[in-house]
């Protein structure tokens, strides 16, 4: 006789309750959430599941509230699934094309290759509007290999139909809505209510999809443009549609015919002209002394102003290359966070006078003594290296803060020459579903620490969000003071990080807080095939997290 099996429930406040064999964790909402809080998912085991999921073991439950990072990540991923639902009803013939971020929102377009008045965005978002006021169920379900193939050719989502190639599963899991089906990536909100803020603001040839930030989950923050980081975005993208690779389906159709090679090349080669360009506009200006690179973590600051150097080097200057890093303050003099921990990303983390005062003395023709810092001492040293500059003599410095004109108060700005660098993959998943930056740079991050600073992965993930708040408040708000900007992500870099990073996230166990986003990420590289580091070039900037490098770090 079949007896049906009990699991245990644990629950934020440490109660626990027995079931019998399954139970939705939607109808335990008032024992896991906080009165007051919007809840949008929840973790079981630290993995993090749909409110409408099944729950069939004995699991620690936690909430994920809306004004988390991992909650806004979800809201977000939900409102590009209506936004998709909303357009296959408006525009049944056409569909959408993601792009990538902008001042919290999402850039859109078309595959018609017209441009959207603002009519018809309007309308796009009074459909949305209809489908979040009706609060509708979003149906997460499986359907076979064969139905999703099928389901895809007629819908005309010829990237989400050729990833199937390539990732094959016996079954397919799907969101459905208002007879239009999509992928799964990652959970959703349950239903459409939840999603009452957002905008549709016409930009350009298509629209932002604007959301909340996770730290004010209630109101639309202010929308700042970025119009060079837009205008970089916008080359790239139409780079990638001239070689027809435009999404991860895309790459992998490479990579199963053996032509990934010439890819990789020309993706190389294109970047090295980028540089070239901007090594060009340093020599057009003329008075430049100093180049100053500035970008987020992971975003191959040090490899950067290494090739940067080279292409300088190759129009008559001789370049000197030297970090930020060496005249941090040392640990006594560096401020804390409010956990009480070292914030190592805030200004006055460096000694700006010392900055400063080195860098009018190397303009007057002066030679002075190099700091370094020891990380591990948290002390800084002066070990006798020396630097002048001559004539024909450039500095080259770069960290988070070189785009602050705070950081060199006393140089004038026609000696500064002010570099952003962003990895801005211009892939998709699929049709419509984008690749985060940030998602790009964590990968990196967690590969570099593990090869050479012995961090597992779950120690990289667990600082994660320290280091994207230290972004926001000391990188971000500058990068339109940069005199030029430079796309640093290289297109088929993600198939060749994947073989070293799935094996350290699938060290992350369910014990752990970042299981959860190991789990994502392990889904996430799912979607692409691999690449054999032997293909990565001695100086390309994937080598700077992998290893193997020309160049001396």
């Amino acid at each position: 006789m079949y007896s049906m099996k009990k699991i245990t429930l644990t629950f934020p406040d440490h109660t626990s309750i027995e079931v019998e064999n399954e139970i939705r964790p939607l109808t335990l909402i008032n024992r896991i959430s906080q009165e007051g809080k919007k809840i949008v998912a929840v973790k079981v085991n630290n993995e993090i599941c749909s409110l409408d999921g099944v729950v069939n073991i004995s699991a620690q439950l936690e909430p994920v509230y809306e004004d988390s990072a991992e909650g806004a990540s979800i809201y977000r991923r939900s409102l590009c699934f209506i936004l998709a639902v909303a357009c296959h009803n408006i525009y049944p013939d056409s569909h959408l094309l993601v792009g990538h971020s902008l001042g919290y929102g999402y850039y859109y377009t078309l595959d018609t290759g017209n441009a959207l008045d603002p009519t018809a965005v309007n309308a796009l978002k009074a459909e949305m509007q209809r489908i979040v006021d009706e609060d509708k169920i979003i149906e997460n379900h499986f359907i076979s290999y064969k139905e999703a193939c099928t389901l895809f050719e007629e819908l005309g989502l010829v990237e989400t139909r050729k990833q199937l190639n390539y990732r094959s599963p016996s079954r397919v899991q799907v969101n459905s809505l208002e007879g239009f089906t999509d992928l799964y990536f990652g959970p959703l909100v349950s239903t459409t209510g939840a999603l009452d803020i957002f905008d549709l603001m016409p930009y350009h040839e298509g629209f932002l999809l604007r959301f909340p930030t996770h730290t004010d989950p209630a109101k639309l923050p202010p929308f700042e443009d970025q119009p060079k980081l837009f205008e970089i975005y916008k080359r790239y993208k139409d780079w990638g549609k001239r070689l027809g690779v435009t999404s991860a389906a895309s790459l992998n159709q490479l990579i199963h015919d053996r032509t990934v090679d010439e890819f990789i090349d020309t993706t190389e080669t294109l970047q090295v002209k980028c540089m070239a360009d901007i090594a060009d506009q340093i020599h057009q200006r003329g008075t430049a002394r100093v180049v100053l690179i500035a970008g987020p973590s992971s975003s191959g600051k040090t490899t950067t102003s290494k090739k940067l150097a080279l292409q300088l080097q190759a129009i008559g200057y001789k370049p000197k290359v030297i970090s930020l890093d060496c005249y941090y303050v040392g640990r006594e003099q560096t401020p804390k966070n409010e956990k009480g921990e070292y914030d190592y990303e805030c200004l006055e983390a460096l000694d700006v006078e010392l900055i400063n005062q080195n860098l009018l003395d190397l303009f007057a023709g002066k030679t002075i003594e190099v700091p370094s810092y020891d990380f591990h001492e948290g002390k800084r040293h002066f070990k006798g290296d020396t630097m002048s500059l001559g004539p024909n003599d450039i500095l080259v410095m770069e960290g988070i803060h070189g785009l602050n004109d705070k950081l060199t108060p006393l140089i004038p700005q026609e000696k500064k020459f002010k570099i952003y660098l962003s990895a801005l993959t211009q892939l998709n998943l699929d049709d419509h579903n984008r690749i985060a930056t940030s998602d790009n740079r964590l990968i990196r991050r967690i590969v570099r620490d593990s090869q050479f600073r012995g961090k597992d992965a779950a120690a990289t993930i667990s600082m994660w969000d320290n280091v994207q708040k230290g972004e926001r408040l000391h990188i971000f708000p500058f990068q339109n003071n940069a005199d030029a900007m430079l796309n640093t992500a290289l297109d088929y870099e993600l198939p060749v990080l994947k073989v070293y990073a799935e094996p350290l996230l699938r060290c992350v166990t369910p014990l752990q807080k970042e299981y959860g986003e190991a789990s994502r990420l392990l889904n996430f590289l799912s979607y692409f095939s691999t690449i054999p580091a032997t293909a990565v070039p001695s100086q390309s900037i994937i080598r700077e997290f992998i290893g193997g490098s020309s160049f001396h770090y």
